[in-house]
C-alpha cells in the first residue's frame, strides 16, 4: 500500500486542519462540515493527478483546443455518517462519479472497551474494473475501513483503490498495510501521534460524526 501524506508541506490544507481541531471553532457544526468538505476537495484534486487521461479536442467560440479529460470510471463510497461531508467535497470535483454509501461502527459488548466492527448497510454500484475512492474522515485502528473495503470488493476487482482519510493514527496505517491489497493507495491529510487506551486518535479532533451532525444516542 502506498501512503500519501498531504500535510508534509504547508498549504491551505493545514489551515483547514487546524480549524477542525480547534475546540473554540469546531463547535460550529456548519463550519466543521464545510471545512471537511473543502479538505475533500483538496484531496480529490491531489488524487486526480494520478488518474488516467485521454486527449480530447474542445471547440471554443474561436477555435479548437487540444486538451485532456479523465477516462477513469470513478465510484465514490463514503462510510456513514461521518463520511458525508468529505463525500460532498469529492463530488464537487468528480462530476460524473457514481456514488455508494456503507455503514460501519464499533459494537461494544457488555459496555467494555472491547469492540467488533459491524457493517450493516450497503448501497453501492458495481465497482468491477472501476476506480474506487473510499472516504472516511478518521482512521483509528483501521478495522472498520478494512471491513468496509472487503465488503465492497467481495467478488469484484476494482481497477484502482484510493482510500482518503482526514486524520490517521500510525497504528491504523499499519493495520491497513497488513490487511488490504498492496496496490491500494492511502491518502491522508494528517498523521497523528498514536491511539489512546480506548483506541481514539491522539491528538485527533474528537468524534467527526458528532461534530458534523450532532451527538447520537
Amino acid at each position: 500500500m502506498q501512503v500519501h501524506n498531504l500535510s508534509e508541506n504547508n498549504s491551505i490544507l493545514t489551515h483547514f486542519l487546524a480549524q477542525i481541531r480547534n475546540v473554540s471553532i469546531q463547535g460550529d457544526s456548519m463550519r466543521f462540515r464545510k471545512n471537511i468538505e473543502r479538505i475533500g476537495e483538496i484531496m480529490a484534486y491531489e488524487i486526480s493527478r494520478t488518474l488516467a487521461y485521454k486527449n480530447v479536442e474542445v471547440q471554443t467560440p474561436i477555435g479548437i483546443k487540444n486538451t485532456t479529460a479523465i477516462t477513469d470510471n470513478i465510484v465514490l463510497c463514503s462510510v456513514l455518517r461521518a463520511g458525508l461531508a468529505l463525500h460532498t467535497g469529492f463530488m464537487n470535483f468528480f462530476d460524473d462519479a457514481e456514488n455508494g454509501f456503507i455503514s460501519a461502527y464499533r459494537h461494544h459488548k457488555d459496555n467494555t472497551d472491547d469492540f467488533e466492527i459491524l457493517v450493516e448497510y450497503q448501497a453501492a454500484p458495481a465497482i468491477e474494473n472501476k476506480t474506487l475512492m473510499l472516504l472516511d474522515p478518521m482512521l483509528a485502528t483501521g478495522q472498520s475501513l478494512v471491513a468496509v473495503l472487503h465488503k465492497l470488493i467481495a467478488g469484484q476487482t476494482p481497477l484502482e483503490t484510493h482510500i482518503a482519510v482526514v486524520v490517521a493514527a500510525p497504528e491504523g496505517i499499519e493495520y491497513l498495510k497488513q490487511n488490504i491489497p498492496d496496490n491500494c493507495h492511502l491518502w491522508v491529510a494528517a498523521i497523528d501521534d498514536c491511539l489512546n487506551t480506548k483506541n481514539y486518535i491522539v491528538p485527533g479532533l474528537g468524534d467527526a460524526g458528532d461534530l458534523a451532525y450532532g451527538r447520537k444516542l
